[in-house]
């Protein structure tokens, strides 16, 4: 894991460390993007699908609860402790599927993993994606959401956002719109590989390009794409974060894959944040690819990904 300063030095060199497992799961990646057979538009949705299929099985873990809660146009599943014993805290995840795919088992495993390492519940949303549903249907259930949460008797300070990917740059447009409208703002807001930039504006967009396992070597992706923004300006905050001020957030965990074509869109958030003077953990993990944190425990830089997650949250709860 690399902060901003030793990212630079790590930039003067070739090489990156990978572990085994995580060289392993990198390879997986790069040898489904070049599989014969998938058309490139296909590709983001099949890679998902593909590299995910290890978890794709999902039982309630023992001890735990699974509810679905029905809001109005979405659904909201809810994970905690059968026994109601639990810290006075909510995650609200928000998974990713760059606004294209729906809440799948590996996010239901990522929740699990969410209420382990805090302690609480765990509200994962299943929110209308596109291009059935463009802007602002997915940003506009986050909010239900939220006020779903809020409405149950959570505070603002009993609220993690968590998001990966397009939920990420969800999470973020949903503490940008809190932040606005004056409500209630969330403990904390944390993102894996998030997608803030739908204007693919950022250098690594480019400079990453060829690196890239997941998204790189095409431009006929849902990168390129996508019919999220559908007639609005994807330079609008509440679509594209990056463009957002980050005056007054709340502290922010922000992970990121060395070898990301989304690279800057963490970034470059953090960098804005800063200024702001926002408490920002920026972390960038060398030679990792998009999400590489739905490997769970699975191997060493996911599995320190997730420890980094759990210190994190520790310290906004416990000081």
């Amino acid at each position: 894991m690399l902060e901003k300063d030793e990212r630079k030095e790590n930039n003067r060199e070739k090489e990156v460390t990978v572990s085994p497992g995580g060289m392993r799961a990198l390879k997986a990646v790069e040898m489904l993007n070049h599989m014969p057979g998938i058309g490139p538009m296909a590709q983001t949705g099949e890679l998902r699908r593909r590299f995910t299929a290890m978890e794709h099985h999902w039982n309630v873990p023992e001890g735990l609860k699974h509810e679905v809660i029905e809001l109005s146009n979405c659904m909201l599943e809810w994970l905690a402790p059968e026994s109601g014993e639990c810290k006075k805290l909510v995650v609200l995840q928000l998974h990713g599927g760059g606004y294209y795919g729906k809440l799948h088992n590996t996010y239901r495993n990522m929740a699990a993993l969410y209420q382990k390492i805090s302690g609480g519940a765990v509200a994962s949303l299943d929110y209308r994606v596109a291009p059935e549903h463009p802007y602002p249907a997915a940003f506009e259930d986050a909010i239900e959401a939220y006020r779903y949460l809020l409405a149950q008797g959570y505070a603002g300070d009993e609220i993690i956002v968590a998001g990966d990917s397009a939920g990420g740059g969800l999470a973020l447009a949903l503490t940008l719109y809190l932040r606005d409208e004056m409500m209630s703002l969330p403990a904390a807001v944390i993102t894996m590989s998030a997608w803030t930039d739908l204007t693919l504006s950022g250098d690594s967009y480019t400079e990453n390009f060829n690196t890239d396992p997941m998204f790189g070597g095409s431009t006929d992706t849902l990168v390129y794409h996508n019919a999220y923004p559908g007639e609005h300006d994807p330079r609008e905050p509440y679509i594209s974060p990056v463009f957002g001020d980050y005056t007054g957030f709340p502290p922010m965990l922000m992970q990121v894959g060395e070898r990301e074509m989304l690279l800057s869109d963490t970034l470059e958030v953090a960098r804005k944040a800063k200024i702001c003077g926002v408490h920002v953990k920026e972390q960038i993990f060398p030679g990792m690819f998009h999400v590489f944190q739905m490997g769970l425990t699975r191997y060493p830089e996911a599995e320190q990904a997730w420890k980094q997650v759990r210190k994190f949250i520790r310290e906004i709860y416990c000081g």
